[in-house]
Order: C-alpha cells, then structure tokens, then sequence
C-alpha cells in the first residue's frame, strides 16, 4: 500500500493518517523505494532481519552434553542433575527438557518414574462376575429413589492405612451409618456388614449399592433379591 501512495505522489502525513503507521516506517519504505527497489523486496529483507531478532536458542557444549549423558546412564533425571551440579550446566532446569524435546538430548535416555498407561487404558484385572448393573436395581425396585431403605456405601481409610470404616448413607433419610472393620479385604467388609445385618430387622433394608472396587467382591449377600 505503502508503494502505491508514493507512486502516487501522496504526501507522508496522509499516508500515516491512511494507513495508521508510524511516520519513522513510512519513511523507511519510501527511502528504500527510492533506491529503485520494490516493496516485495523490503519485505523480505524484513524477513531476514527479523530472524535475527531476539535471543539465540540455547545450546550445550559438548563437555555439557557429555556430562548430562553420563549421568542419564546411572538413570538420574535432569532436574535432578541440574540440582546436584547447578555450577556444571550453563541454562535452567526447564530449558534442559525443552532441548529434549528439541533432540538435543535423546528422551529414549530420560529416566521413567511410576508406571505409565497409554489413553484410553482399561482395567483387566480382577473382572467382577457377579457385580450387578444399576440398571438392574431400578428394575428390582422400581421405586428406590422415593422409598425407604436403599444404602449406598463406600470406605474410608484412616491416616497411614491403619483404620477403616464402612459408610452407609440411606438415600431417602440421609442417614449416615458406619461400620468399623479390620482390613479392607472383601471378606471383612462382607463380614462386618453381615455382623450388622443381624442385629437388624431382615427387612428393614432392601439393597446396598457401592462402587466397582475390588475391595467390594463381595458374592451376592447385600442384596436381598440377588
């Protein structure tokens, strides 16, 4: 645009006002203009000068790069490296990963701490053969969410794993009822809630739901119609 208003003999200041640049870039693309070049020609020297604007990508030494590979090899992490010789290596933790991420160090020779699972990862283990789906419960009791005695349980561990309790919340009441437990196998779980269940009416609770965990293969005892 710039090439066309001075073709065009217009003046600077209304090419400004026209364009809303600054005056010193007016006057940088006219003077280079004037030189018998073209506007595509400022551009790209434009491109070439902005390459080398702003900082350098960081880069190691090869004394650096060698000591990071050695230790790699006694499975130390980065930041782990970079905290016990900050002296040693020239840039910051974090621009240690970027460069791996760049190939500047190999991410084959990182050290992978706990144990990944790719997406989309199902559980295999411990498959439930006699869990029942929820589907089946609305089906049983048609009316649980208005009627009395449905619980809905889980457990909850205390500090260092030493104590564990069963809680059981009546849906309707919202009555809270926890059972203390030895462990947190299924059969203490089966047996304290069976220890319970007898010093109760055998009808008073129709059905006690919890959640998938293995801790609740528990056979088919909560249920009165299982």
């Amino acid at each position: 645009m710039i090439e066309a208003y001075y073709q065009e003999n217009i003046k600077v200041s209304d090419i400004v006002t026209s364009l809303g640049r600054s005056k010193q870039t007016v006057y940088n693309v006219i003077n280079y203009l004037k030189e018998r070049r073209s506007a595509y020609d400022y551009y790209n020297r434009y491109k070439i000068n902005k390459k080398r604007c702003g900082k350098n990508k960081t880069s190691l030494t090869k004394s650096e790069k060698d000591f990071i590979q050695t230790h790699l090899e006694q499975n130390w992490s980065l930041d782990i490296i970079k905290g016990a010789y900050p002296d040693r290596i020239s840039c910051s933790m974090r621009t240690l990963y970027r460069l791996a991420d760049r190939g500047i160090l190999k991410k084959e020779d990182l050290p992978w701490i706990g144990k990944r699972k790719p997406n989309g990862h199902s559980e295999k283990r411990g498959k439930q053969a006699l869990r029942r789906d929820l589907r089946e419960r609305a089906n049983s009791y048609p009316n649980f969410k208005t009627e009395f005695g449905h619980l809905e349980g889980d457990t909850i561990v205390g500090e260092k794993h030493k104590i564990a309790v069963i809680t059981s919340v009546e849906r309707c009441s919202k009555a809270i009822i926890t059972l203390k437990i030895n462990g947190r196998k299924a059969s203490d779980i089966e047996a304290s809630i069976n220890q319970w269940l007898s010093q109760v009416p055998s009808h008073l609770f129709k059905s006690i739901t919890f959640d998938c965990g293995k801790n609740f293969l528990i056979g088919n005892v909560l249920s009165p119609k299982s």
